[in-house]
């Protein structure tokens, strides 16, 4: 299996020849109402020079669909956590979506069944997107790592950075109108931040353009019911965004 902190040095490297996002910003902290994350970026990570010809020969930027990206998904040793999946869970959604979710990585039903957002949180995240008249079916669903975590834990870094490039790709070829990114780990990856969610929410970020809402992960809303009157706030931010 290929080393993760090369596959972290070579594509932290790919970003900063094109000027792109990091996976995470070594600075500042979690929130109270985050889970305690693995250090970001690892102890004694350096890079060297890169080439310019990064890009050359990298299959996920030759993607041209969706089913392309989850092709290259579904054999993908990338990482450690392919060791102990069942089946890969690159997304699911029209390639034309409006809207992107994003969340942390898939469970133990995720696993099974190599669906996005299923079981009981998929069924939260179902009348949640209704509430704000979308259709499941209307929006692409996925997560920041493709295989789960053990034990649902958050995925660490190296886990982050070998799949993030997937789901970079993917919101590349949907281009979608807004993102919503549900839970601290798909906040702070994609907005190059380690600000607690708390911090996040109740406003309209921009990832490489793209409007995105931070929100909680329905999980969480299963496990703190209470949290639920600020997710509703901010997806009818997400449904402002879409009818402009």
């Amino acid at each position: 299996m290929t080393d993760g902190r090369t596959l972290a040095r070579t594509y932290l490297e790919q970003q900063r020849v094109l000027g792109g996002n990091s996976v995470i910003l070594p600075t500042a902290t979690v929130g109270p109402s985050d889970r305690p994350a693995d250090s970001f970026p690892p102890p004694g990570l350096s890079f060297d020079p890169p080439s310019s010809d990064l890009f050359a020969a990298d299959p996920i930027q030759q993607t041209r669909t969706l089913a392309d990206v989850a092709a290259l998904i579904a054999p993908c040793i990338r990482c450690k956590l392919c060791e102990g999946r069942t089946r890969t869970v690159p997304g699911e959604g029209p390639a034309d979506a409006r809207l992107i979710v994003v969340g942390e990585g898939p469970g133990k039903t995720e696993d099974a069944t190599g669906r996005p957002f299923v079981g009981r949180a998929g069924e939260l995240l179902t009348k949640i997107l209704g509430a704000i008249a979308l259709p499941r079916e209307q929006v692409y669903i996925c997560n920041v790592v493709k295989c789960r975590p053990p034990d649902n834990r958050l995925p660490q870094y190296d886990e982050i950075a070998a799949c993030v490039p997937y789901l970079y790709r993917q919101i590349e070829l949907v281009k979608p109108k807004a993102i919503l990114a549900m839970g601290g780990t798909a906040a702070q990856t994609l907005l190059n931040t380690k600000q607690s969610l708390g911090a996040l929410r109740n406003q309209v970020h921009r990832f490489r353009g793209v409007p995105l809402i931070v929100t909680y992960h329905p999980a969480a809303l299963l496990r703190n019911p209470n949290w639920k009157r600020p997710t509703w706030d901010d997806v009818r931010i997400v449904r402002r965004l879409l009818d402009r």
